[in-house]
């Protein structure tokens, strides 16, 4: 049997991903002669680690906090959704051995969202907390869904109403600080910051949240995050963490690398079952 082909996720820090196991099991139901690793990279030493990766025989890259925006500039093209956002989290190779950019971020997200835990988009308000590459990366494809309102909130309110500004042809979209979000409550919040990787929530005023808002954190944390205690304290209707985003990303990242498209349900149950009771 030939070598197995080999593919990484690259991140700082990295010892928390989940992604050489979702892969593993990926591979394991699709029978591809593949390995994935975890490559913990610090951010001066990202362009000579991908270089070197890609050299050596690499053929895909996951990139995760804190490269999604700074491997753009490593990559010799771009797809549509990278370029949209300004951000990648996933890197493959043409046939002339050219590294192409792309962002499954967005897809993962509206894929778990809408299929997996059947919550409604359109039309409903919704808040995006985060102006950094993770959000870029989930923007347009949450404004694809029709919104009636999707509301950036930053620490920075200039991050947020350049990244509002970048996106206002796809859909209503408005930028904001974190102290200006004290009126009606909003149907979806959506946490696209690092605050939970440190166990801490953005400085949100209670009144974000009604009866029948939902939180969703990107982040995933094996006992829960902090973001989501917080919304389960404060009366929120459901509060889920990015595990099922984290898995359809992935899904869509394989495909891109394998020409195969794995099913999610399986992972997603493997994983689940792991998790605290």
């Amino acid at each position: 049997m030939p070598a197995p082909d080999r593919y990484a996720v690259i991140g700082h820090p990295i010892a928390h991903s989940r992604s050489p196991q979702i892969h593993a099991l990926f591979a394991q139901q699709t029978h591809q002669n593949m390995i994935y690793s975890a490559l913990d990279v610090a951010p001066e030493d990202l362009a000579p680690r991908v270089r070197e990766f890609f050299a050596t025989g690499g053929r895909g890259l996951n990139v995760t906090v804190p490269h999604k925006e700074a491997v753009i500039a490593l990559s010799g093209s771009l797809s549509a959704r990278a370029r949209t956002a300004g951000a990648a989290n996933t890197i493959l190779q043409d046939a002339a051995g050219r590294l192409i950019a792309d962002n499954t971020d967005g897809a993962g997200l509206v894929r778990d969202l809408t299929h997996n835990l059947r919550i409604a988009v359109g039309a409903r308000r919704v808040l995006l907390l985060g102006a950094g590459g993770a959000a870029r990366g989930v923007l347009a494809p949450l404004l694809e869904l029709k919104p009636r309102v999707l509301v950036i909130a930053n620490r920075s309110v200039d991050r947020a109403l350049a990244l509002a500004n970048a996106f206002a042809s796809l859909g209503p979209v408005r930028g904001a600080g974190f102290a200006q979000l004290d009126g009606p409550s909003f149907d979806l919040i959506v946490n696209a910051t690092a605050a939970s990787l440190q166990a801490e929530v953005p400085p949100l005023p209670p009144s974000v949240l009604g009866a029948t808002t939902i939180c969703y954190d990107l982040v995933y944390a094996t006992s829960g995050t902090r973001f989501m205690q917080w919304a389960r304290e404060h009366g929120a209707a459901q509060a889920h963490m990015g595990l099922g985003m984290l898995v359809e990303q992935a899904a869509e990242s394989f495909y891109l690398w394998r020409g195969v498209r794995p099913d999610t349900a399986p992972v997603l149950s493997a994983l689940g079952a792991q998790l605290p009771h």
